[in-house]
């Protein structure tokens, strides 16, 4: 099958900038990517993912783009040439395509001393439960989270004691080479030492080469007040280390609210269910309803009905952006008594007949109910 137009995949035309072929790319990385599609969609998804990659590699690189508007796919693709022995790409599939990569998911890529490829760490994400109080009012938690020392055993070198690490005879230390691709001459990552420079013949027992044990530190984190749930708190720097020298990621933790037994939150507003007594809802009265600052009072009005709303101002959550608290929204549930004796039950019929005589005023919603009835059967 034909290799589709790289422009085409990547939806640009052939006069876009580099800027605009980046967009363009990230935006189709992030659709297509392995992580974000799962299920029976993957298969295609991936291989999308990879097709946008390969166009992003060749269009972002000035050479290879010449090459391509000049020849198309034959200018840079070494099956459709005649090369000789060491001709074409080498490396595998995040070697070929890690620079956009690396600038969206945390593994961004630049140069160390003596030209290694050096990456940042990859970010880390935790999960933090916490209670609406604790949300509310913010608090001071500790975490403990994945660390990275110096192995004890070979003192970070990687190498076994008593043997050496040995300069890469590939690239001569350097992390990449040089790989020529018909008129040109390509500088990829070294595929023998991965851009490290250097290469283990002995790697350490205790971390297997690494240089490094993987340990467990405990973190200080900040809850501010008014944090929501699924917000996310940066902590700088106590991601994955980075590779070759690089910088260490970050570590994002990402809030979750526990259910309350009371209170539901949207946004800074609070809402709760409030149940009173057919007695309180028919005559009216004082009641008291709880609040994150304690308990607040409400006056009843006569002849309350199931769904009625109060709004209490002020008392709901002052979010991390909001300038006041949010309100509290008590929603009344009018409860109908149950397991009755047969004392009331007889005082509950004298009570029907009494308000049957007195008519339609005290039902105030069964006439237009009834009327509603009527229209719909007729």
């Amino acid at each position: 099958m034909a290799k589709r137009d790289f422009y085409e995949i990547l939806g640009v035309p052939k006069n876009a900038s580099e800027d605009d072929i980046k967009k363009a790319y990230r935006k189709l990385a992030m659709k297509h990517h392995p992580d974000r599609n799962q299920g029976d969609s993957a298969k295609v998804a991936e291989e999308k993912f990879k097709e946008a990659k390969e166009a992003y590699e060749m269009l972002s690189d000035a050479q290879k783009r010449a090459a391509y508007d000049q020849y198309g796919h034959a200018g840079v693709d070494p099956n459709m040439r005649g090369g000789g022995p060491g001709e074409g790409f080498s490396g595998g599939f995040a070697e070929a395509f890690g620079d956009i990569f690396g600038d969206m998911f945390g593994q961004q890529r630049g140069r160390g001393a003596g030209g290694r490829q050096v990456y940042r760490g990859s970010d880390l994400s935790y999960a933090m439960e916490i209670t609406l109080e604790e949300a509310a009012r913010g608090k001071d938690a500790q975490i403990r989270v994945p660390s990275w020392d110096n192995c004890s055993t070979c003192h970070g070198s990687g190498a076994k004691p008593g043997t050496q690490v040995k300069t890469c005879s590939t690239c001569h230390g350097s992390g990449s080479v040089q790989m020529r691709q018909g008129f040109f001459s390509v500088q990829q990552t070294c595929p023998h030492c991965h851009g490290s420079g250097k290469i283990i013949p002995e790697p350490c027992t205790s971390c297997h080469g690494q240089g490094r044990i993987k340990r467990q530190k405990t973190l200080e984190v900040k809850i501010p007040a008014g944090i929501d749930d699924g917000m996310r708190i940066r902590s700088a720097g106590n991601g994955e280390p980075g590779t070759n020298g690089g910088p260490p990621g970050d570590l994002y933790i990402e809030i979750r609210l526990r259910k309350h037994d009371i209170f539901e939150r949207d946004g800074d507003d609070l809402h709760c269910a409030v149940p009173i007594s057919i007695v309180t809802a028919s005559l009216g009265g004082e009641i008291e309803v709880p609040t994150l600052a304690g308990k607040a009072a409400i006056d009843i009005p006569e002849g309350t009905q199931t769904g009625k709303q109060f709004r209490l101002r002020g008392k709901g959550i002052k979010g991390i952006r909001s300038s006041y608290p949010g309100d509290l929204y008590c929603h009344i549930t009018v409860e109908t008594p149950v397991k009755l004796t047969e004392h009331q039950r007889k005082l509950l019929r004298e009570l029907d007949e009494s308000l049957k005589k007195g008519g339609a005023k005290h039902s105030p919603s069964e006439d237009s109910w009834t009327d509603r009835l009527k229209s719909f059967f007729s």
